[in-house]
C-alpha cells in the first residue's frame, strides 16, 4: 500500500475528526498515484493516521475509510454497509430512507437511498468507482432489491474525473410509491430531483404536525408535496403550493389525490417570490398562516455564499413581512456551507429587516438517517427552524 504524508503540524483538524486531507495539507502530490486508490496517511512525523482513497487530481486528495492502526478489512464494503443499515434499523428506518450517508458512515463517496425494493445509489468519488462491484455485491445480500440504479449526475463525479453516466442493474421503474410518517408518495426515480425525495425533511415533517390544524398553508418550493400533504392530513384547512418544475407540481397534486387531501391541497407551477410578494401586498384571498419555505441549495460553492446568503435574507424577510401576529415560518437551507451560525444570522437579518418581533419556536437539523459528524461540519448542511411573529 502507498503512503502520502501530511506537513508538519497539519493534522490538528483531522485529529479533531475531519475525514478530509486536502492536497495543500500534504508534503507531495503523488501524481502517480491512480485516482480512487487505497493509501496510507501518515502525518508530518511519520506516525499512521489512517488508511484512505486517493485522489492526486481532486482538491480534496484524500478521503478517510478508517482512522488510526486499525487495518482495512478485506470485506470492508460489506461491513461498513451492514453498519449503517444497522444504525438506521434502531430508528425503524428500514424501508424507505437513506441507508448510507457518505463520510457519515465511514464509506466517503457514496449515497444510498433505498425506495422499498429499489436502490439509488450516487458514487461521488474515485475510490467507490473503482469498487462498484463489491457495492452490488454487498447490497445485493443486505438489502435484495429488484433492481438498483446508479443516479451518477452529480457535479461531484466531474471534480473526481468521473464521467456522469446513469447505470442501472436489473429492471428500475419510473416512479414507485413509498411511506414516510403515515403518508404516501409517488416519486420519481429517474428524472427527478436528487435520488427521487427528500428524506433529509423526515423528521421535520413530523415534527411540523401539531402545528397544522385549521391553517392555512402556503407551501413554497413544494417539490411532490411532501410538507403540504402532511399538513392536510394534519387538519389544515387549505394548502396552497407552488413549484416552479411542472413535473414536481404535477406529482404533488398526484401525491394529494394519492392521499385523499386533492380537496385541501392545490399546487401550480409558480414563482415563489412573486408569491410572498402578493402575501404581503394582500393580493392573496387570504393570508395564510403559516409559511413552509423550503427553498433549493442556491449555495454551489463557497464563492457563491455572500449571494446565496443575501437571498435567503430576502425570502425570510418577504415571508416573515407578510405574516400577520400569530403567523408562523417554517424555512430552511440545505447547503454545508451554510452553517448553524450563519442560518441564525440569516434568520435575525430576515427579522430585522422585516421590522418584525419574531420568536424562535424550534431550531432543527436533518434526519437521524443522515447523521452528523461532530467533527466534520460537511456532514451537517440541513437547517430548519420554525419562527412566530408576535
Amino acid at each position: 500500500m502507498k503512503e502520502i504524508k501530511l506537513k508538519a503540524k497539519e493534522e490538528h483538524r483531522i485529529n479533531k475528526g475531519h475525514y478530509w486531507v486536502f492536497s495543500n495539507e500534504l508534503e507531495k502530490v503523488d501524481t502517480s498515484i491512480e485516482p480512487g486508490s487505497i493509501v496510507r496517511v501518515l502525518d508530518g512525523k511519520g506516525q499512521t493516521m489512517g488508511t484512505a482513497f486517493f485522489n492526486p487530481h481532486s482538491l480534496i486528495s484524500a478521503r478517510f475509510i478508517v482512522k488510526g492502526e486499525d487495518p482495512l478489512h478485506k470485506d470492508f464494503i460489506f461491513e461498513h454497509i451492514d453498519n449503517a443499515y444497522s444504525y438506521r434499523k434502531q430508528f425503524n428506518i428500514r424501508r424507505f430512507g437513506r441507508m448510507v450517508y457518505g463520510e457519515a458512515d465511514a464509506l466517503p463517496g457514496l449515497v444510498i437511498d433505498r425506495y422499498g425494493d429499489y436502490l439509488v445509489i450516487d458514487i461521488l468519488t474515485a475510490g467507490m468507482e473503482l469498487l462498484k462491484d463489491k457495492i452490488i455485491e454487498a447490497v445485493t445480500k443486505i438489502f435484495k432489491p429488484k433492481g438498483i440504479l446508479f443516479k451518477n449526475d452529480s457535479s461531484f463525479r466531474s471534480l473526481e474525473g468521473l464521467p456522469l453516466d446513469p447505470q442501472t442493474v436489473g429492471e428500475v421503474p419510473h416512479e414507485v410509491e413509498i411511506e414516510e410518517n403515515g403518508v404516501k408518495y409517488i416519486v420519481a426515480l429517474t428524472g427527478g430531483q436528487k435520488t427521487g425525495f427528500y428524506f433529509d425533511q423526515r423528521d421535520n415533517r413530523e415534527f411540523m404536525k401539531p402545528y397544522f390544524k385549521d391553517k392555512i398553508v402556503m407551501d413554497l418550493y413544494s417539490y411532490t408535496g411532501s410538507f403540504g400533504i402532511t399538513a392536510a392530513l394534519n387538519g389544515a384547512a387549505a394548502v396552497w403550493g407552488t413549484d416552479s418544475s411542472a413535473p414536481a407540481v404535477e406529482y404533488a397534486n398526484k401525491n394529494a389525490e394519492l392521499n385523499g387531501v386533492a380537496n385541501i391541497c392545490q399546487y401550480r407551477k409558480d414563482d415563489a417570490e412573486r408569491l410572498l410578494s402578493a402575501m404581503k401586498k394582500g393580493e392573496l384571498p387570504t393570508k395564510p398562516d403559516i409559511v413552509l419555505l423550503d427553498p433549493p441549495a442556491f449555495v454551489k460553492n463557497r464563492k457563491a455564499l455572500p449571494q446565496a446568503v443575501n437571498l435567503y435574507v430576502k425570502l425570510n424577510k418577504m415571508a416573515l413581512e407578510g405574516l400577520e401576529s400569530g403567523g408562523m415560518l417554517a424555512t430552511s437551507t440545505c447547503s454545508h456551507h451554510i452553517s448553524r451560525e450563519i442560518f441564525m444570522d440569516i434568520l435575525k437579518q430576515a427579522a430585522g429587516k422585516a421590522g418584525k418581533k419574531v420568536t424562535l419556536i424550534a431550531l432543527r437539523g436533518q434526519a437521524k438517517d443522515h447523521p452528523v459528524l461532530l467533527g466534520m461540519p460537511e456532514t451537517e448542511y440541513l437547517h430548519f427552524a420554525l419562527l412566530q411573529v408576535r
